[in-house]
């Protein structure tokens, strides 16, 4: 199983502090770094200083970091046209040395939309947008060389696009699609994913969801294995109970509550709450990270839990 680290910058996070917990993820033997695609706080966090932009935050990192993986669950098809998404995505992949990923979702979160006066169109709509961003994307991405890209969508049209630039992962970076919603996700998924992934769900959930998305494959003759299959959930890891009710509180929960829904508890049982998913066919997990000032909480989910699920 691999390990990777999800922060929530909306809620509150600087550059700087981003890039201290990417270059702690690295060290540490973490697979990826990644990051939510938000505009506005949820809860009530003050969300200072602010939010910062996904991909703008990912090219700097692209160069500060050498080994882990970087990219996004999820950026919304809302926020950016397909064709400036998959330049920005291809020039990040460059200046990373083709380690980016990039998960898109139809976009969700309305009051961030309203915030920022972005369009927020009903939720067929959504999808019906992201399922042509998708298309647009990998479709310029795996135009090939000195040829061009035209697409007669009903949201988007592209006509005899050069398809610049190309990525440096070929044929294109891989593309992570997640939700549970039960049809259109997972034909989106069959067609366009490389990766599955089930946010804050129970096991139960995730075999469902699984299920749903392996049948989807079939129906495309595609065969299911070769999807890769993962789920985020909140960590919270502590020494001691002392310790674990200290890191809790300091995100707003209760280590109860945490232990049932997230990775959380004393080391082992946080390796025991992995060790559910893994066994229901969970491949990676991306351990979401809400006190991205605590370092010392990284280090030993690192010296502790990694070891045993790696």
């Amino acid at each position: 199983m691999e390990l990777r680290i999800f922060t929530e910058p909306q809620q509150g996070a600087s550059y700087g502090d981003l890039l201290a917990v990417a270059r702690a993820s690295e060290a540490l033997g973490f697979d990826g770094f990644f990051r939510s695609d938000h505009y506005l706080k949820m809860g009530k966090v003050a969300g200072e200083p602010g939010p910062t932009d996904a991909w703008i935050t990912l090219a700097a990192l692209a160069r500060e970091t050498e080994r882990v993986r970087l990219g996004t669950l999820m950026s919304a098809a809302t926020f950016r046209h397909p064709g400036p998404l998959a330049i920005a995505v291809a020039q990040v992949d460059d200046m990373s040395g083709g380690r980016v990923e990039l998960g898109l979702g139809a976009g969700w979160y309305e009051e961030e939309h309203q915030a920022y006066g972005i369009p927020f169109p009903p939720v067929a709509e959504r999808f019906d947008r992201l399922a042509e961003q998708l298309a647009v994307v990998t479709g310029l991405w795996s135009t090939g060389e000195g040829q061009c890209f035209s697409y007669p969508g009903r949201h988007y049209g592209l006509e005899g696009s050069p398809a610049l630039p190309k990525p440096r992962q070929r044929p294109h970076p891989p593309i992570i699609i997640g939700g549970s919603g039960p049809s259109r996700t997972p034909a989106l998924a069959a067609r366009f994913a490389a990766e599955f992934n089930l946010p804050f769900s129970p096991v139960t959930d995730f075999v469902t969801q699984r299920d749903r998305v392996r049948r989807a494959c079939e129906v495309i003759e595609r065969d299911p294995d070769s999807m890769l299959w993962s789920v985020a959930l909140v960590v919270c890891c502590g020494t001691d109970e002392a310790e674990l009710a200290r890191r809790a509180a300091a995100i707003g929960r209760e280590p109860d509550e945490l232990r049932a829904n997230g990775a959380a508890g004393l080391p082992h049982e946080v390796v025991e709450a992995l060790r559910r998913y893994g066994d229901a066919g969970a491949q990676r997990v991306y351990l979401q990270v809400l006190d991205l000032a605590d370092l010392d909480h990284l280090a030993l989910v690192a010296e502790q839990v990694l070891p045993e699920v790696a």
